[in-house]
């Protein structure tokens, strides 16, 4: 045999193998999507149905799952979660670092509060007058969105960061001053509930207020599922890798970004309309650059390059910080000595200790934890798209 026949039966060889291999692949990949939505499903159920057990994790949750104690702590979590994930998508997919993400919580949970106190026709039903203040919060949320998305992205980088801090100070600032005794000042807000729902009033309610945290979860999940999976998070993605060669291609990074930005920012103010009803109210830290450094300190721990690390971040952190809390002010710690109990009286000093461990030695962060120990080495979850959650 020549080597020219060689070469040509090398390629034949090459070209019949191509058929054979994509459709494995596919195949593959269809099962683990059905899977991990078989599995998403069964967790959802799991969370929806867990008010109605009683599961009790000593030094964990603070009672039973049932008791409204432990259902307000749950809550509380799934909606910093979903609060995380929304910033995840502007952080995570379209490289977008803002410093300002809590302004959008904030005129969430403020703009329901104050719609809700100001929008009340007397001859709409209570129940109407209640959409109607979700209605124009979410419309107040989405201009809020594009005038400051449309401006902050003129600039990239370091740039992009200041304009966002700048507008989330403003925000705070005005939140501060209580204008026209509308936001309640340093007090915070209290919710008027002459319309909210009955449902979702109360101490005894609190288990509907958890499924209200659940559904505004998996809403948000869905939404940002969706966003990356569509042509707009792939042009996204690429954006955040290489913004020249979209450029090239003919494609205005400017417009995908302000769409992510908007879309992120109003599923923000959605996650602030669910912490308004939860907490009865809503006080100037959640509009402050510090809740921000927050959210951004729980998606690297929960892991960048996973859409449910964000989730994981989101509950874990808050969990620890509710716990670490409670366990700061106990006897056991009173009674150690002063090198143990001065350090472990400090909530933020132990939290700030295990963000500083995750992003030394588990690069992936909290999500990236299995994927590692399946490959047993060094891995940042850039390096293999594939193995990222669908």
């Amino acid at each position: 045999m020549t080597h020219r026949q060689g070469t040509a039966q090398q390629t034949a060889d090459a070209a019949a193998s191509v058929p054979t291999t994509a459709p494995t692949r596919t195949a593959a990949s269809d099962r683990r999507t059905l899977w991990l939505a078989i599995g998403g499903a069964a967790l959802v159920a799991l969370l929806a149905v867990l008010p109605l057990l009683a599961i009790d994790i000593p030094g964990v949750l603070p009672g039973p799952t049932y008791t409204p104690g432990t259902l307000q702590l749950l809550a509380y979590a799934m909606l910093i979660a979903a609060l995380a994930l929304s910033y995840r998508m502007m952080f995570g997919l379209a490289g977008l670092l803002s410093f300002g993400h809590a302004l959008f919580f904030a005129a969430g949970a403020y703009g329901l509060g104050i719609t809700l106190d100001a929008f009340a026709p007397v001859d709409w039903p209570s129940e109407l007058i209640f959409l109607g203040s979700i209605v124009v919060t979410l419309v107040l949320g989405l201009v809020l969105a594009a005038t400051v998305g449309a401006l902050a992205l003129r600039v990239t980088g370091i740039s992009f960061a200041m304009v966002t801090l700048a507008f989330a100070q403003a925000g705070s600032v005005i939140i501060r001053r209580n204008p026209g005794g509308a936001t309640g000042g340093d007090e915070g807000l209290s919710l008027d509930i002459t319309n909210v729902p009955d449902a979702l009033v109360g101490v005894l309610n609190t288990r509907n207020l958890y499924w209200v945290a659940l559904g505004v979860l998996v809403f948000v999940y869905l939404v940002v599922l969706w966003v990356e999976k569509s042509r707009a998070g792939h042009v996204a993605e690429a954006t955040r890798e290489n913004e020249l060669r979209v450029r090239v291609i003919g494609i205005r990074p400017y417009n995908v970004k302000l769409l992510v930005f908007i879309v992120a920012s109003v599923l923000a103010a959605v996650a602030g309309m669910g912490y308004l009803l939860l907490q009865s109210g809503a006080s100037p830290r959640v509009a402050t650059a510090d809740f921000t450094l927050t959210l951004l300190v729980i998606v690297v721990l929960g892991g960048v390059g996973y859409r449910w690390g964000a989730i994981v971040g989101g509950i874990v952190y808050t969990l620890l910080d509710q716990r670490l809390t409670a366990l700061a002010g106990s006897d056991a710690i009173a009674a150690l000595p002063d090198v143990l109990r001065i350090p472990l009286s400090e909530p933020l000093f132990i939290l700030g200790t295990l963000f500083i461990l995750v992003v030394l030695f588990l690069p992936g962060g909290i999500a990236g934890l299995p994927q590692r120990i399946r490959t047993g080495r060094k891995q940042h979850p850039a390096e293999a798209e594939e193995t990222a959650d669908a």
